[in-house]
């Protein structure tokens, strides 16, 4: 069956490994896979898409045309916009940080608040604000874009990350900043092994299952009181951490989950 694994440009470079490793797993599963990136149109003898950007309007479009897209644009839609993502958590019952619509500084009751695009990645848009002054010159930076507002929650500048396939948890890092209250290792933190307490797990799985979501990230943090909150949801979700810390073939148990999902819809 021949399908494809959507990047954008710049992405792809730095995922070439990850692709390499999902081309040779899909083969073995018989599936056809190549790599399709921006600047190139779906070909007609698509049948899959592993979707690997954040266009969710995109990934609809292919689904709408009748080709299976792995996540499903709702769970791209979902994990890329941060409201959408706590009012999801609100509607399962999982705890999560409180999170408000910022327009303006008049909006924030009290300091210091984190500041976030509700549609960042990779901790790049988040910022700890102290002050009135920190937050409009935020808000000048980042025109014509959505924002949200959480209390800042003292977690040792470290969260966990839960990857789920399908409907099962599949391993888990503990996120650890470095000089910095962002935990991302691609902000240059820190990643090790973490064994999930079932409340966890259980909290990731109820997400995934509401999704209907194929391979996602869900991050937590810790509040001093010991009380796990939901952080965000991840699509795409990365896999370098997870392979660094574990012995989990990640291409070859998504390429796996996929061969089976490709089967159930013939």
């Amino acid at each position: 069956m021949k399908g494809y694994i959507y990047y954008e440009e710049e992405d792809a470079v730095r995922n070439q490994w990850f692709i390499d490793e999902l081309i040779k797993e899909g083969a073995s599963g018989q599936l056809d896979v190549e790599l399709l990136t921006s600047d190139a149109a779906l070909p007609d003898d698509a049948k899959f898409v592993f979707y690997r950007a954040r266009d969710f309007e995109k990934s609809q479009q292919w689904e709408q045309e009748g080709i299976v897209v792995v996540n499903r644009s709702e769970v791209n839609r979902v994990a890329n916009d941060k409201l959408q993502t706590f009012q999801l958590a609100a509607l399962l019952g999982i705890p999560s940080i409180p999170t408000r619509h910022l327009d303006c500084s008049k909006d924030v009751r009290e300091y210091p608040i984190v500041m976030k695009t509700t549609d960042g990645h990779g901790g790049a848009e988040v910022h700890l604000c102290a002050t009135e002054a920190e937050v409009n010159q935020l808000i000048s930076r980042y025109p014509n874009r959505q924002l949200v507002m959480q209390p800042y929650i003292e977690h040792n500048s470290s969260d966990v990350r839960l990857y789920v396939i399908g409907e099962e948890v599949v391993g888990a890092v503990k996120r650890t900043g470095v000089d910095s209250f962002k935990a991302n290792v691609g902000l240059g933190g820190t990643a090790e092994q973490f064994d999930a307490p079932s409340p966890l797990r259980e909290f990731a799985v109820k997400i995934a299952k509401a999704l209907k979501g194929d391979y996602i990230g869900v991050d937590f943090i810790q509040n001093p009181e010991g009380v796990w909150l939901l952080n965000e949801i991840e699509d795409p979700v990365g896999a370098r951490s997870l392979y660094e810390t574990s012995e989990l073939n990640v291409a070859r148990e998504v390429m796996g989950h996929l061969h089976k999902k490709l089967l159930k819809s013939l």
